[in-house]
């Protein structure tokens, strides 16, 4: 177990999950933040998660990952190396716009931050995908979740914490160079061996990895199930940031409690639900853990009633953390496998794209629904839209 954890495999795996991690709230919380001290309206800052669409879409481009490769480093490798140089500028790129001046660049800069560091997602899904022998995908998971949240920690609550400090410039340029050590694991890390032969058409690889995946009984229930199962917790987390600071709470105080504390809490989520998924199988966690989301979520709306309160702003924080990794232990685990090896990028990404939807095109008139809502009403609200996605669980198979 412990040669395995620590074995040139999972090292790589982890760093990957860096990688995958770092951008991502880049464009969301950080942004959030950054348009808020702008004094841009809180509808604007809401709108502003439609940056994330690529997110959704990365299926329609996936299949060029499965056809082609740059040069001879390999498929994988090539792709990767060329999606995180680009992401180490573009992000620096970001840092240098003003949402005070002009939203129009900030938003398209940040879009072509979303749409690489989704493109690095597909390259990274799929090569953990072939890199692990089936015995270790699942702790493969789990250590990729943990990369993931770390660099996910770095970008929101270190973002956040270098903001008040050293302004957004600053911030993104650490962030931008933040990626580096991913690109020397990926020079370091070996391609993978995959006995099936890549795509060589156009039929192969766009056409084919959908006709295998549609023709199987329940295809359609999956797909609205993976839409649906974290659409309430997304959508109320898509907007924190902004009701954080309504409440009160300084952008230390967001970093170091929902970020630095929030992040232990996920990792020990994380952890807790692979344990708790080998003993219970995948349906039964799916139900229990949704449920836990479901009532974190409600946590929110207790906090916006409460107010301004270290304590009651922590016990949510670990809550929703918590519940936060459970579930998305026995979600990773369960679109894993739905996958085909054969159409490894292209499948997968369509899993996450529709996992994505909620974190963008949903939760883009987040800020409208706040503020005609309130506070109370919205989280209320993102409860029990979770609902759909529970029911569903008993119609798919394990």
């Amino acid at each position: 177990m412990w040669k395995t954890l620590f074995s040139k495999r999972m090292i790589i795996t982890f760093v990957m999950g860096f990688a995958s991690g770092l951008p991502l709230l880049l464009t969301i919380s950080v942004l959030q933040a950054w348009m808020k001290d702008a004094n841009v309206d809180l509808g604007k800052i809401g709108l502003i998660t439609l940056v994330g669409l690529p997110y959704s879409w990365k299926f329609v481009w996936a299949p060029l990952f499965d056809r082609f490769s740059l040069g001879r480093i390999g498929r994988r490798r090539g792709w990767l190396l060329l999606t995180q140089v680009l992401l180490t500028l573009t992000i620096i790129g970001l840092g240098q716009s003003n949402p005070a001046e002009n939203l129009t660049l900030l938003a398209a800069m940040a879009t072509l931050v979303a749409f690489l560091s989704a493109s690095q997602d597909i390259v990274i899904d799929a090569y953990r995908r072939e890199l692990l022998p089936d015995e270790e995908l699942g702790l493969g998971s789990s250590v990729y979740v943990y990369g993931y949240r770390i660099g996910m920690l770095l970008a929101s609550g270190g973002g956040l914490i270098l903001a008040d400090h050293y302004g957004y410039a600053t911030t993104y340029l650490i962030m931008g160079l933040s990626m580096l050590p991913a690109i020397a694991c990926t020079w370091w890390a070996p391609e993978p061996q995959v006995e099936a032969k890549p795509p060589s058409n156009f039929r192969e690889s766009v056409i084919d990895p959908f006709v295998e995946f549609f023709k199987r009984h329940g295809s359609v229930t999956v797909l609205i199930f993976i839409l649906l199962y974290k659409i309430g917790d997304t959508m109320a987390s898509a907007i924190t940031t902004p009701f954080y600071m309504d409440l009160g709470f300084s952008k230390t105080e967001i970093g170091a409690v929902t970020k630095l504390f929030g992040f232990w809490a996920t990792i020990a989520g994380t952890f807790l639900g692979g344990v708790l998924i080998v003993k219970l199988k995948t349906k039964p966690s799916l139900m229990y853990f949704g449920i836990f989301q479901g009532v974190s979520t409600a946590g929110f709306a207790a906090l916006a009633v409460i107010g301004y309160s270290l304590p009651a702003l922590t016990a949510v924080i670990f809550i929703e953390n918590l519940s936060a990794g459970m579930g998305t232990a026995a979600y990773m685990g369960f679109m894993a496998a739905q996958t085909n090896k054969k159409f490894t990028a292209t499948q997968y990404a369509l899993f996450t794209s529709l996992m994505g939807v909620p974190r963008t095109l949903l939760s883009s008139p987040t800020g409208y629904m706040a503020e005609s809502m309130g506070w109370t009403g919205f989280f209320v609200f993102c409860t029990l839209i979770a609902i759909p996605g529970l029911i569903l669980i008993r119609r798919i198979g394990d």
